[in-house]
């Protein structure tokens, strides 16, 4: 909860445990077995960053943190906690927070989409699953795009692109790289995959503006804005590339701040292992650049996972406020982990960090964050405080009223099929066939008139040669008779024919 203006995690003994708003965005990790109280915990930062005027992203892996639009309801547990730390003094009120439910499957929340070209070649081959070969084909099909002025939105723009620069390889592979066949066969064949598991529904337009999850309610609490991925958390490598995505958006899309007093955004990512998991080093460089630098943005990135070892030492080192609950080591390597887990913080004098992983109860962590001055400090044991908001889960019916009286809704529910590369292929096949149609239609007019002509020059031909040996015969018949009587006629009339249509060749000869 938001106290004096910090953000109240709980209580080691009397002392209260802060987050500095100024610090926030200095990024974070929550971890701890199953079951040892993270979602509470994400929950209470998530009600004090929405106090604070300060839009949070959660990703809800398991559909238990839809209640936090909705007042809490008083149970025995969170009363005593309330009763202890006097909490009913210090502003702690049931309440429920701004909130806007998304899925990316359109089941559960407001449709969540982008395009292919938002996405990128190296993001969009993460999730195709494509080799090292197949990436830098997918390269060169958006180098394309782009020379070309061809948009890439959805996936029937991408079968397109890879159809048309199959078809045209030879010409492409002088001037990018070789457009091997079966490369390319292998990509198509995993776009149709992604298209079967619900990539027709993520890439798509309206696409997501980013700026619609900076709002605020009428108090000046910021928007929560979660994303269901109950379903999503069925294809792991989506799920990651999708959180991934949404990251880099944040970071191109808002200026450079600096310092602030508190954070732009704070960004809650669930599961953060799914997104190191088996992840090309060319992608975990660019995540810890990505966490590196978007600081500078006024963002904040809390990492939720079991061990702290779920996360590369690149990203790890900068996770400045650590919340560690409960670790089980049963196996040597368990407990390798566990003691690297304790060794990560500033001993404190009072307790052995190691021993107290080990001891830690549901609801109870280690913590240290960062003073004022950007220092950890020393590792505190406190009760995480309860949360304000409904906990578990939420009724489907009153999940999908809210969604359908957010005014999101109403701006991205429907899908719209925008003119791109594929829309562009149809027409220029379109064109092709009309203008191949055209073409054999006037070459079969010319074929037409060339044997109407033939046809003529025959006749004439034969009229002319009948008529010039008809009057060579009448004139050679008139001749020979009265040279040779009648053997005369004959002879003459046979020879003034043929002479006849020699005569009228020589003349109109073709």
């Amino acid at each position: 909860m938001l106290y004096d203006n910090k953000i109240l995690i709980g209580y080691a003994g009397e002392r209260p445990v802060y987050i500095y708003p100024s610090m926030a965005n200095r990024h974070g990790l929550i971890s701890g077995a199953t079951g040892t109280g993270k979602t509470v915990t994400l929950r209470v930062m998530a009600e004090a960053f929405s106090e604070m005027g300060v839009p949070v992203f959660l990703a809800d892996a398991k559909g238990d943190l839809a209640g936090i639009g909705y007042k809490g309801e008083q149970t025995e547990s969170v009363a005593s906690r309330v009763e202890k730390f006097g909490l009913d003094k210090l502003g702690f009120e049931y309440r429920g927070y701004p909130v806007s439910y998304w899925d990316v499957y359109q089941k559960g929340g407001i449709p969540l989409r982008t395009t292919i070209t938002e996405m990128g070649p190296m993001l969009l081959s993460r999730i195709l699953g494509l080799n090292d070969t197949q990436t830098a084909i997918m390269d060169v099909i958006f180098k394309i795009a782009d020379d070309e002025g061809l948009l890439l939105i959805d996936t029937k723009d991408l079968k397109a692109m890879l159809t048309y620069a199959g078809e045209n390889a030879k010409e492409y592979s002088l001037k990018y790289v070789n457009l091997a066949k079966q490369s390319m066969a292998a990509i198509m064949r995993s776009v149709v995959s992604l298209e079967a598991n619900g990539g027709d529904l993520f890439f798509a337009e309206p696409a997501l503006d980013i700026h619609d999850m900076f709002s605020a309610d009428k108090d000046g609490r910021g928007r929560i804005n979660l994303l269901d991925c109950r379903e999503l958390m069925l294809n792991p490598v989506m799920y990651a590339t999708f959180m991934m995505w949404l990251i880099s958006e944040l970071f191109e899309t808002l200026p450079e701040v600096g310092d602030m007093d508190k954070p732009k955004m704070v960004f809650f990512f669930d599961e953060a292992h799914m997104l190191f998991d088996g992840a090309p080093k060319a992608m975990l460089d660019k995540i810890s650049q990505l966490v590196k630098l978007i600081r500078s943005k006024g963002v904040g990135i809390y990492f939720i996972t079991q061990t702290p070892q779920d996360i590369p030492d690149s990203v790890l080192a900068q996770l400045g406020n650590k919340v560690q609950h409960a670790l089980h080591a049963y196996t040597p390597a368990e407990q390798k982990k566990m003691k690297a887990a304790a060794q990560s913080y500033r001993e404190n004098p009072e307790f052995d960090t190691y021993t107290a992983l080990g001891e830690l109860g549901v609801g109870e962590a280690l913590i240290s964050v960062l003073d004022l001055e950007g220092i950890p400090t020393v590792v505190e044991r406190a009760k995480v405080l309860p949360p304000q908001s409904l906990l578990g889960a939420l009724d489907d019916g009153v999940r999908r009223m809210h969604i359908a009286a957010d005014p999101l809704y109403k701006k991205y529910y429907e899908y719209v099929d925008n003119d791109s590369a594929y829309e562009f292929m149809q027409r220029r096949q379109m064109e092709a066939a009309e203008a191949a149609a055209v073409a054999a239609a006037l070459a079969e007019e010319e074929k037409k008139k060339a044997a109407a002509k033939k046809a003529v020059g025959k006749a004439v031909s034969s009229t002319g040669k009948s008529v010039a040996g008809t009057l060579g015969r009448e004139a050679g018949n008139a001749l020979g008779k009265t040279v040779g009587g009648a053997f005369g006629k004959r002879l003459g009339g046979n020879l003034g024919a043929s002479l006849g249509r020699g005569l009228f060749d020589t003349l109109f000869k073709r």
